[in-house]
């Protein structure tokens, strides 16, 4: 499977579980119980790694968002923007540019009509802080 398909299971799966609040693990379970799909490791890996490190990325998104509120968000617009975090914090073998491409690919599929410029303003906020931090801690 590309990554760009394994990007897309892991985003279905942590939006079903921002919908239904079961574990990702449970969810995989039942989608291959039930469904007969194959969920992609790289898919899992981003999803599970989404669920261990919302209280993070959440923290992430809520500070780039002036003047929204979370539970205001769409649920495609946060699920996106939690996966390009998690993979620009924690996966440091994907280019941020690919990241955050791929978010605003997936928002245009399957978002409303503001979610994927709104997606790519945040993520690129969030990619600059990243760096920025990147820099001060590589200069002390």
């Amino acid at each position: 499977m590309k990554r760009h398909e394994a990007r897309e299971q892991a985003f279905a799966l942590i939006f079903e579980r921002s919908i239904n609040h079961d574990p990702t693990e449970q969810i995989i379970d039942a989608a291959s119980l039930s469904r007969d799909i194959i969920i992609d490791d790289f898919a899992e890996k981003i999803a599970v790694g989404v669920e261990e490190n919302e209280e993070t990325l959440n923290a992430r998104i809520e500070k780039n968002i002036r003047g929204w509120k979370m539970n205001r968000l769409s649920k495609v617009a946060l699920a996106l923007m939690k996966l390009s975090i998690y993979e620009m914090m924690f996966e440091k073998d994907i280019p941020v540019s690919v990241s955050i491409n791929e978010a605003v690919d997936l928002a245009k599929k399957y978002g409303g009509a503001d979610d994927a410029p709104f997606v790519n303003g945040v993520l690129g906020s969030v990619a600059k802080e990243l760096v920025e931090k990147e820099s001060h801690e590589t200069a002390d």
